[in-house]
């Protein structure tokens, strides 16, 4: 069996993801389940969702526990109690019922990961039957993964008391992983369960690029296939291929850049060739030379050549909102319209100075002459992106915040770690 993205050495295992509700069900943690169950069916694992409230998807199984509800009449009875300092008669009872549950839902399971169960107190009957579970020598691996803590949360402080069963939520359980979302959280739980922050994993949420900017299918495609996430930072120059357009610059300048500060640089441009003179058939393959000449072949994307273009308005209107900036070095235009959509899509612009985008861009445009040196372009756009702290934090969101790059970055590797041979607490 072939190793897991991330993990060429770890053979794909089943996995289970445990909370009280999961999609279609809608909520942040929620949310990050149905994520990590993508990524993990996209890895080759099998995924199991364990959740009272949910349902099956393309890429994860659904296993029903219904008393691992955090509203179920049984399950909101007792927490009323405990809320209140007393530990109910039925606790022992419930406890028991979600471990005869439990044990063949994780039947098969090499690693489930428990969202929040061992953090919150919306179900204790469910944490006790886990941390029980979590003891038994043919248990599945466990990662316990803490989005809040009511122990460091002030408004849940009336409803939690010294002593059993509220102590399973500021105890380090033996022989599990601890995972917590951010460095924050980690120096909340490093001080309740009297660990060190080191033992303590800290994986982020991540966002979905893909809906969060509404890219349409084409669009998505043209990412996946070209890289462009991977981008630091992404060049937009939305025109035809055609000699004005001066797309010779951009080249020179995206090499620039790339030997600079930036070497991540990409450079998209959109438009297929000129559709009313024929020497722009030539001009496109001066281009193609041109890049091959600077070393350019995976960081310089013209979607003429791309087998699905040419690109649907929607896709070039997605095409903004994937780019960091716009980059116009065009010697003549009779007007500008890159320059108003670019406006409307907050990103920078770069752009040739020449009347008619100056007389669009105003004071609000960075400007350089057409036949400029491509170095000091470079220095120039290096500059005015560092200066930007919007530009900064949309770089460093794409590098590191994708759902593709946590999973690589953190939950591979972490699973690996989790698989194998079994070691002392956290």
């Amino acid at each position: 069996m072939s190793g897991a993205r991330g993990c060429p050495n770890w053979v794909l295992v089943q996995i289970g993801l445990l909370h009280y509700s999961v999609p279609p069900i809608v909520g942040g943690v929620e949310a990050v389940v149905g994520h990590q169950a993508r990524l993990l069916a996209a890895a080759g694992h099998g995924v199991r969702l364990l959740a009272a409230r949910g349902a099956p998807s393309p890429e994860a199984d659904f296993y029903a526990l219904p008393l691992a509800d955090s509203r179920h009449a049984r399950v909101l009875a007792l927490k009323a109690e405990l809320d209140a300092g007393c530990v109910p008669p039925d606790f022992e009872p419930l406890t028991a019922n979600l471990l005869t549950a439990l044990r063949p839902a994780l039947t098969g399971l090499a690693v489930v990961i428990a969202h929040n169960v061992a953090s919150l107190h919306k179900n204790l009957a469910l944490t006790a039957a886990l941390r029980q579970l979590s003891t038994e020598p043919d248990a599945p691996r466990l990662i316990l993964w803490h989005h809040d803590l009511a122990w460091a949360a002030p408004h849940y402080a009336a409803e939690l008391h010294p002593g059993a069963p509220w102590d399973l939520l500021r105890t380090a359980w033996p022989g599990v992983t601890q995972v917590v979302v951010s460095e924050v959280r980690r120096r909340e739980l490093a001080a309740l369960i009297g660990l060190t922050p080191e033992r303590i994993h800290v994986i982020p949420n991540g966002i979905d690029q893909a809906a969060f900017l509404q890219l349409d299918s084409q669009a998505q495609a043209l990412a996946a296939d070209l890289g462009l996430a991977r981008a630091q930072p992404l060049l937009l120059l939305p025109v035809r291929l055609t000699p004005r357009k001066n797309i010779e610059l951009a080249l020179r300048v995206l090499a620039a850049l790339r030997a600079g500060s930036l070497p991540n640089a990409r450079l998209l441009v959109t438009g297929p060739e000129g559709a009313h003179n024929p020497a722009n058939a030539a001009y496109r393959a001066r281009l193609a030379a041109l890049r091959a000449e600077l070393g350019l072949e995976s960081a310089a994307h013209f979607v003429a050549e791309w087998p699905s273009a040419p690109l649907t308005d929607a896709a070039v209107a997605a095409c903004y909102r994937l780019a960091d900036a716009l980059f116009v070095p065009s010697t003549q235009e009779g007007f500008g319209l890159p320059l108003l959509e670019a406006a409307l899509a907050r990103l920078p612009v770069f752009c040739a100075d020449i009347p008619a985008l100056r007389e669009l861009g105003g004071g609000d445009a960075t400007y350089f002459a057409p036949d400029a040196d491509p170095a000091g372009v470079a220095a120039l756009v290096a500059a005015r992106l560092a200066a930007d702290p919007v530009a900064r934090l949309a770089q460093r969101v794409r590098a590191a915040y994708s759902w593709e790059q946590v999973y690589t970055r953190h939950l591979a590797p972490l699973l690996a770690e989790a698989a194998g041979p079994r070691k002392g607490a956290a």
